[in-house]
């Protein structure tokens, strides 16, 4: 046998008859039933949209709605996350959510039909908001579920345990991705809306049984004022050399990224049919979980830092490839590397943040970085909407500047013209994760990482009587 195969048996496993395991597998489900309904809101609402008003400035919008309202709550949804109980904080972020979803439901019956076809109706964009409401409210737990594995394993199992994360996220996105468009299509956003009120209920009661261990029985800043602090969160983050790097590199990668959220959408109805555009979001979301499984098999090497910074240089070159041609087949490819490399990056930088941060100060971190991450995407979002319709669109149709300058080879129409907005941001893109690469803050953090002690919390105390393992 050789010294490879002999590591990688003697690594670190993730086994379902460990307690933590168990208990983690079964909130993983919980998460992943409200994570199916959310991103199927979420698909829903951009398709109903687009296909209603045709305007790729409405989706623009709504997708700089969506990161405006992730960055405005991150850090207090990381107080929440800290000050209260993680299984208390996962409920009432379903709860919010159902009531958001049923008040949507009522708008949206009463509704004249007509009223959808307008992208500046006021019915239209009150229940987009709403919608927005439900779904950001359910983004509590994705800040709660990284400090849940910072408090189940040491650090020799967090990557693998970040690996089923990402294998969670696939399996929403191969879910919900078919589920949207075929709702979408033969019902618009009613039956889409009655089947999130009706998963969220089932998600409630099935986490009122879940019993989790004394680790995550009580508030990780128990004892703390319950307060943002947010004065307190940045102090921590300048206290760990090249994390501000990693959050401002990881920022100005979602403002570059803001611009395919905004027009990805639009990109591929431009080339199909919504039904068919399901379909192929819910069969690359399977390469997805492949590369969840795979993290959780395998881990993430010894550096996440260089992963994340890797991993993103494969992506936008080939980012830039793609759009190169209007074809099916180079966006289905694309998209196949950016489905793939996705849970690296993700599962990468909670790993970072899982070793370096204090735990009781996990919830705010996580969310504190989100917001800052995310806060130039709404930026994109506004911009290259407006952007592409106004300039990029008519620049590359036939009679254009771009179709007469490239078009030869390029091509010409609308699509063309989103697709050179994707080629120029891929090409910043490439340019930015060079220079993190050969940064000193990539070399800072990586030391970090190697020398921190690894963060949790604090050992129960034992209990006076005999308690059944796993109670709370």
């Amino acid at each position: 046998m050789s010294n490879d195969q002999q590591a990688a048996d003697a690594a670190p496993r993730l086994h379902l008859s460990d307690p933590p395991v168990r208990t983690f597998v079964q909130l993983l489900v919980n998460v992943l039933l409200v994570g199916v309904i959310n991103y199927t809101v979420w698909f829903a609402i951009t398709f109903f949209v687009f296909l209603e008003t045709r305007s790729v400035f409405a989706t623009g919008v709504i997708a700089g709605l969506f990161l405006v309202a992730m960055v405005a709550t991150g850090v207090w949804f990381g107080s929440l996350v800290d000050h209260h109980r993680k299984k208390t904080v996962m409920q009432a972020s379903a709860l919010v959510s159902l009531v958001f979803y049923v008040t949507c439901l009522v708008i949206y019956l009463v509704t004249p039909a007509e009223e959808w076809t307008d992208p500046g109706s006021v019915r239209l964009w009150i229940l987009i908001v709403l919608l927005m409401g439900g779904v950001i409210t359910g983004n509590l737990r994705s800040i709660a579920l990284p400090t849940v594995v910072t408090a189940l394993f040491d650090e020799t199992l967090r990557d693998r345990a970040n690996g089923l994360v990402g294998t969670v996220l696939g399996i929403s996105f191969l879910v919900t991705s078919v589920i949207s468009g075929l709702l979408v299509a033969f019902d618009g956003m009613r039956t889409c809306l009655i089947l999130a009120i009706a998963v969220l209920a089932v998600a409630m009661v099935h986490m009122y049984f879940v019993k989790v261990p004394d680790t995550l029985s009580h508030a990780a800043a128990e004892g703390e004022p319950r307060r943002v602090d947010l004065k307190g969160t940045m102090k921590v983050v300048g206290k760990i050399p090249g994390m501000w790097a990693l959050i401002a590199f990881t920022a100005l990668n979602n403002l570059l990224g803001g611009a395919f959220m905004a027009l990805m959408d639009a990109y591929g109805l431009s080339m199909m049919s919504v039904q068919v555009w399901g379909f192929v979001w819910g069969a690359l979301s399977a390469l997805m979980i492949l590369s969840g499984l795979l993290i959780a098999r395998t881990g993430l090497g010894s550096n996440p830092v260089r992963t994340i910074l890797l991993v993103n240089l494969a992506l936008w070159v080939v980012t830039v490839a793609f759009p190169m041609r209007a074809s099916v087949i180079w966006l289905v490819a694309g998209l196949a590397a950016y489905m793939i490399a996705m849970p690296y990056v993700e599962a990468s930088e909670q790993t970072v943040l899982q070793k370096v941060v204090p735990y009781e100060r996990q919830g705010r971190v996580f969310g504190f970085a989100q917001s800052v991450e995310q806060a130039a995407s709404p930026l994109t979002a506004f911009l290259i909407s407006p952007l592409t319709q106004f300039f990029f669109i008519p620049f590359m149709r036939d009679g254009g500047t771009g179709a007469r300058w490239i078009g030869d080879w390029f091509g010409t129409g609308d699509a063309r013209g989103i697709a050179l907005v994707f080629v120029l941001i891929a090409v910043l893109g490439v340019l930015l994760t060079v220079y993190g690469l050969s940064s000193k803050y990539y070399r800072l953090l990586s030391r970090r990482y190697r020398e921190a002690p690894s963060a949790g919390p604090e050992p129960a105390e034992p209990p006076a009587e005999p308690a059944r393992p796993g109670s709370v």
